[in-house]
């Protein structure tokens, strides 16, 4: 897999505001799709199903669906992207993390039987909030906005605390949203976007400028999974993620990606734009510095399910 799926750097330098992006043109960068992991190639074998099936399965509920087109569309409007993004990560998930339901109304009934739940987002009994309180933690700043605080803290928890002892406590060598935010198992996410907590919080101001939905706290846990498990409120939550993948790929890597649905989708599932943005920019640095042309971006297996289907997407969302 080449440089976007590579490993991350922890800096977030940004290359100057008059730095052109080039476009990425459509289309996979890949001949043949790269492996799919053998945790999704369970899970549908558990279910008795195959991954075309569980396309056609997504793609026949948003092509049927004409209410949950329209609330597509008009969301992408709102966060000024193409709805075959949102379309895209909507694919991508059902094919390979899990199976549609039949029907948009069925999210809603999931929806309600969270909402009067209450849930901790917690590890070992210390809650996060009182987890981000420590010292290390200091340089995250709160107010520079629910993107880059929770980035940070991510990243805090990578440098830091991830497979490590601190303070005679050891912590598990995952994710920091595995650990303490997604407390039924790990890495289950929710809903008909099929978001996990830590994303929400992450993109919780941009939401609430755009949608003008209330922000979301981690310490109220029963209202992120409430904002991620109703369509109306998840589709928003995708479309910030996605906006802000498409933004971290220009501003820091100096790519377009606004025309590609494969990579938007494959930045959607595997997270961390900016990380793997800065990745990206840091491996061009090198290759210019020793005369060689700049790597692309690059589509992963779920990604690659996307742009091979992008004209019969692009045909749903749009008749």
């Amino acid at each position: 897999m080449v440089a976007m799926l590579i490993a991350f750097t922890l800096g977030l330098a940004q290359v100057p505001q008059s730095f052109s992006a080039d476009l990425v043109p459509q289309g996979n960068r890949n001949v043949r799709q790269p492996d799919i992991p053998g945790a999704s190639k369970r899970r549908t074998q558990a279910t008795k199903s195959t991954f075309d099936a569980k396309y056609e399965k997504i793609r026949d509920l948003i092509a049927e669906d004409t209410r949950l087109r329209r609330k597509i569309v008009n969301v992408s409007r709102s966060y000024k992207i193409d709805p075959i993004h949102i379309v895209g990560a909507l694919v991508g998930e059902h094919t390979y993390n899990v199976d549609a339901y039949d029907r948009l109304q069925t999210y809603y009934v999931k929806a309600i039987s969270y909402a009067g739940e209450r849930f901790r987002f917690e590890h070992g009994g210390e809650t996060v909030v009182d987890f981000v309180k420590r010292p290390e933690f200091d340089d995250c700043d709160e107010d520079s906005g629910s993107a880059k605080l929770w980035t940070c803290r991510e990243e805090v928890w990578e440098k830091t605390f991830r497979g490590k002892k601190v303070s005679g406590k050891s912590y598990p060598d995952d994710r920091f949203g595995a650990v303490f935010f997604q407390p039924f198992y790990a890495g289950q996410t929710f809903g008909l976007g099929q978001l996990n907590p830590l994303t929400a919080l992450t993109h919780t101001d941009r939401v609430n400028k755009v949608s003008r939905l209330r922000k979301l706290s981690a310490g109220n846990a029963s209202e992120v999974y409430k904002a991620i498990m109703e369509p109306d409120s998840t589709l928003a939550y995708m479309a910030a993620s996605i906006a802000d993948s498409i933004d971290n790929y220009r501003e820091i890597a100096g790519f377009d990606i606004s025309k590609n649905p494969g990579l938007t989708a494959t930045l959607y599932n595997v997270g961390n734009s900016a990380q793997r943005a800065e990745a990206l920019a840091s491996e061009n640095s090198k290759r210019k510095k020793r005369g060689l042309k700049p790597t692309l971006p690059s589509e992963n297996y779920y990604g690659w399910l996307v742009n091979e289907h992008e004209d019969e997407l692009r045909a749903i969302i749009e008749k």
